[in-house]
Formats: C-alpha cells, sequence, structure tokens
C-alpha cells in the first residue's frame, strides 16, 4: 500500500485535474452554443442551395457547366478538416482513419493531394508524401482561428479553379457532421465534380426550363456560391463538433476524476487509520513493556 503522502500528492493533483478539465467543459460549452446556432442556421439553407444546383447541373450542357465534368479519376484533392487543438476524444482520429482509409481503398493507385484544414490532421500527415498545402490559402491552423465564409471562399475558389482548369479530376471534403454535443459523424463529401441528382440523372424530368436569369448568369454566379456555401457549411459543421465533443470528454473526464478522487480518497482513510492502529499498538506496546519491568 502506498504511504500517506504518496496517495495525498496524488489526490491534489487529481482535484486539478478536475479544474481543469471542468473549466475546459465549461469553456467548450459557451462555445458549442455560438457554433451549434450558426451551423443549424447554415444547414438548410446549404443543402437547399445543394439540391437546386443538383437539378440545374442535369439540364446544363457540359460546355456551359464546367464543375460537373464527370472524368475519368486520376488526380483526387482530399480536404481533411480537424481541429488546431486536441483533448476531444476521437474527433480528430476519426478524420485520420477515414482519410488513410480513402488512401488505401477508394483511392489506391490514384494521385492523391491531401489540403489540410486543421493543425491535427496537418500534423498527421506533414512528413507524408499526399501532404500539400496550395499557394495563398495560408497555415491549416488559419481557418480555425478565423472561420468566416470569405476565408472558406479563398479555399473553395482555388479547388473551383483547380477542377475547371483539369488539374484535379475529383475533389472529397472529409469532416465530422454535427449530429449533437455527443455525436458526431465522418463524412466523405464529394465536391467536385457536381453530383446530379438521381431524378435527372434517371431522365423522370424534362430539363426544360426557362432560364431567369440567363444560364450565362446562373453559371457564373450562382453555381460558384453554391460551392463556397457548401464547404463553408462543412467547416461550420466541423466547428460545431470539435466544441460538442471536446464538451463531452471533458465531461467524462471530469466524472473519472471524481471516481479516482474518491476511491483515492477512502485509500488514503484507511491508510490513515491503519496507521493511527499501529501507533496506539506501538504505544500500548511500550507500555505493558514498562510495566513487565
Amino acid at each position: 500500500m502506498a504511504n500517506l503522502k504518496e496517495i495525498k500528492n496524488r489526490i491534489t493533483s487529481i482535484s486539478s485535474t478536475m479544474q481543469i478539465t471542468s473549466a475546459m467543459k465549461m469553456v467548450s460549452a459557451a462555445k458549442l452554443k455560438r457554433a451549434q446556432d450558426a451551423i443549424t442556421q447554415m444547414r438548410p439553407y446549404a443543402e437547399k442551395l445543394q439540391e437546386i444546383l443538383g437539378n440545374l447541373s442535369a439540364t446544363l450542357d457540359l460546355s456551359e457547366n464546367a464543375y460537373a465534368d464527370q472524368r475519368e479519376v486520376k488526380t483526387v484533392y482530399i480536404v481533411g478538416v480537424t481541429s488546431n487543438r486536441g483533448l476531444c476524444g476521437g474527433f480528430n482520429n476519426n478524420i485520420v482513419k477515414k482519410v488513410n482509409a480513402m488512401l488505401a481503398n477508394e483511392f489506391a493507385g490514384k494521385n492523391v493531394k491531401l489540403i489540410a484544414v486543421g493543425k491535427k490532421i496537418n500534423d498527421a500527415f506533414k512528413r507524408s508524401d499526399v501532404s500539400f498545402r496550395p499557394d495563398g490559402i495560408g497555415a491549416a491552423e488559419d481557418m480555425f482561428n478565423d472561420l468566416t465564409f470569405e476565408r472558406s471562399s479563398e479555399l473553395a475558389e482555388f479547388l473551383m479553379n483547380e477542377f475547371s482548369a483539369g488539374k484535379v479530376d475529383k475533389v472529397v471534403v472529409v469532416y465530422n457532421k454535427f449530429k449533437n454535443a455527443a455525436v458526431q459523424e465522418v463524412i466523405g463529401e464529394q465536391f467536385l465534380p457536381i453530383q446530379v441528382t438521381e431524378a435527372e440523372e434517371g431522365g423522370t424530368s424534362a430539363g426544360d426550363y426557362i432560364f431567369e436569369p440567363s444560364k450565362q448568369e446562373i453559371v457564373e454566379e450562382l453555381i460558384p456560391k453554391s460551392l463556397k456555401t457548401q464547404l463553408y457549411k462543412a467547416l461550420l459543421d466541423s466547428n460545431a463538433s470539435e466544441h460538442g465533443a471536446r464538451m463531452t470528454a471533458m465531461h467524462k473526464a471530469t466524472d473519472n476524476a471524481s471516481e479516482l478522487k474518491r476511491t483515492l480518497t477512502l485509500e488514503y482513510n484507511k491508510a490513515r487509520q491503519a496507521a493511527i492502529t499501529n501507533e496506539i499498538l506501538e504505544i500500548v506496546g511500550g507500555a505493558e513493556a514498562l510495566k513487565g519491568n
């Protein structure tokens, strides 16, 4: 059994850890509320815009919509989205595992480049052959230091320009989709080329529309805006998921520390009681020895 001083030091250390995890939980809870509000307000608009984009793409010729060009996949960009900091359970590791699974299975033998958004995935792949940082986009951790539509639009424009120029055949965004504070779903979402809706592919719609404004204006304005919104939604999803995962992880860590502290306190009291009993026995034994003399 450990001595009293060792147990007391462990109890003190655990108490300090509990204060940290409890504070981090409260900070994450406050940030989660703002992040959750942002994604819940953005998601219906982004999903409806994406649906309209899929329907619209089926009515346009390839010459009119370069972003829907279905080419043989030789070069792939994977945009991996993680957080800049840890202590959020399996949030970051799940993204790294998903990217590694894509490299080993779905995109095996392809020319794959990884664009890391978030410090953790950048650290995981920075020494690998697939790591890639676009010029002018900035460091991996910069995106979440100041997450705005304008910042995410820079990355979206780069991906659109690369695809329309024929430098990449497919772009996939891997991120955590926010369900609730305790549940995040790892998503590998195709960003480019634009996916046409099944109804349009099957030819159930006539595809004969009168466009207002013109097709040219729609291609130049609506499609790029929709793609930028789609990427921004993925980043907002990941941001909310991060705070939810961290809040849940810190809540569990606080509960575990509390249980460990209770166990150690009980062990400390038992050890102290045993020490007191030994001291009493020594005193009694010494007194009996004196009487015997």
